[in-house]
């Protein structure tokens, strides 16, 4: 709530952290699998003294998290509040390879200013197709080795939505052939090949405080059933992947529909909080006949705010709308430790053994996971003012500040 013609040089295997698996592309919201996990990476057990600043790009300011495939890296900004501007760098020397601009920048309600008003989804990537959701809820596919663009699709234009009042936030979803975005207006399915809208689903009302998802959906097997996991301002659903049907849903409470996070799953159960509601754990059912249920397995008192929780074990790491970080037990919800303050804002991701966790402060934290308490193993300062999520490629951290993109490598 960032195209010039290709050229590589490809760098020996002593660039890389010795041992390290090549992970998969970081080439969506919170990686590859939508949860922030990269469970084959092999990660240093400090920072300072391992980690350097690769390179570094000027940029005006984004909210979108970097995304890689292929050895580029891909980051959006706003530029002087009026242009959308898309770029693609070789990820380890830093060449522009090439860059896309369009008319697309919105200010947003004045209560709302002190977060900035430049583009806030982070694109996704398959293929030979880059997506890209702008301010002004219009998606925009890209090629991804010359940039320049297959289709848009204008929601507004096209199928009559409201713009959202605050921007478009929510980050797209490929699977396959279609992707899948919750617009201004409803849940849409749209085509890779043409973007075309194949339905629409969970319509919203033409409201500030209902319209416009702030957050990215999910997907994820429930009850035997590969669905997608949807929040809108009000409520968690499961919505059935070809017929747009809504499956089950669950009413969240929330502070004037700040319902920010992407759901986190563990087999049949999903956990949810909200900005001023409840931590919440459900677990979905499908009867015999067919009929949905979703029971409420625990709710108690962390408060949500931005920061989508990371799941490792049986544990469930959270920072808070307090801005304390908080360790919670996913079988009966037990506040194991709860830290004194950062900043507003974490990104985390996590290879089950560590956890990076990038404050909005520019400070990088790479911890311990502990049913015990926060154990922070190292602190290094790696940007100004960072809301973008972290990205991670095999050994590089990538960092997208208000003023620029940064390249770490690991030693």
């Amino acid at each position: 709530m960032r195209f010039t013609s290709f050229s590589c040089a490809l760098l020996t295997l002593s660039f890389f952290w010795p041992g390290a698996a090549f992970a998969a592309d970081w080439n969506q919201w919170r990686g590859p699998n939508r949860d922030s996990q990269l469970i084959e990476s092999e990660w240093p057990d400090a920072l300072n003294g391992r980690m350097q600043l690769l390179w570094e790009k000027p940029h005006a300011p984004s909210y979108s998290g970097p995304v890689t495939q292929d050895g580029l890296v891909f980051t959006t900004e706003t530029i002087g509040k009026k242009t959308e501007k898309v770029t693609a760098y070789n990820v380890k020397t830093g060449e522009l390879v090439w860059e896309k601009e369009w008319p697309g920048a919105m200010a947003v309600p004045f209560f709302a200013a002190s977060n900035g008003d430049w583009i806030r989804s982070t694109p996704a990537v398959s293929g030979d197709k880059l997506l890209i959701l702008g301010m002004r809820d219009v998606l925009v596919c890209l090629d991804t080795k010359t940039g320049n663009e297959n289709w848009r699709l204008d929601f507004p234009s096209k199928t009559g939505s409201p713009l959202p009042a605050f921007g478009a936030v929510c980050s797209p979803l490929i699977d396959g052939d279609a992707a899948y975005v919750q617009s201004g207006g409803a849940l849409v399915k749209v085509s890779m090949a043409n973007g075309k809208v194949l339905w629409s689903s969970l319509e919203d009302s033409k409201g500030m405080m209902s319209s416009g998802s702030f957050s990215s959906p999910v997907i994820a097997t429930l009850a035997g059933q590969r669905q997608l996991v949807v929040q809108t301002r009000q409520a968690l659903c499961g919505v059935d992947l070809e017929s747009g049907k809504v499956l089950w849903q669950q009413p969240i409470e929330s502070f004037r529909g700040m319902n920010i996070l992407t759901p986190v799953i563990k087999g049949d159960r999903i956990f949810n909080t909200a900005h001023s509601g409840k931590a919440q754990l459900f677990e979905i059912a499908k009867s015999d006949a067919g009929e949905w249920s979703v029971d409420e397995i625990w709710s108690q008192k962390s408060q949500g705010y931005m920061s989508s929780p990371v799941l490792i074990g049986d544990t469930i790491y959270l920072h808070q709308k307090n801005q304390r970080a908080t360790a919670l037990g996913t079988e009966d919800g037990e506040i194991r430790w709860t830290s004194s303050p950062f900043g507003k804002y974490w990104s985390m991701a996590t290879n089950g053994r560590k956890i990076l966790a990038l404050d909005n402060s520019g400070e990088l934290l790479l911890v311990t996971p502990s049913s015990i308490e926060l154990e922070v193993d190292d602190r290094m300062k790696v940007a100004d003012d960072s809301w973008a999520h972290i990205a991670i490629q095999d050994n590089l951290v990538i960092v997208r500040d208000l003023r620029a993109l940064k390249v770490y490598q690991w030693k």
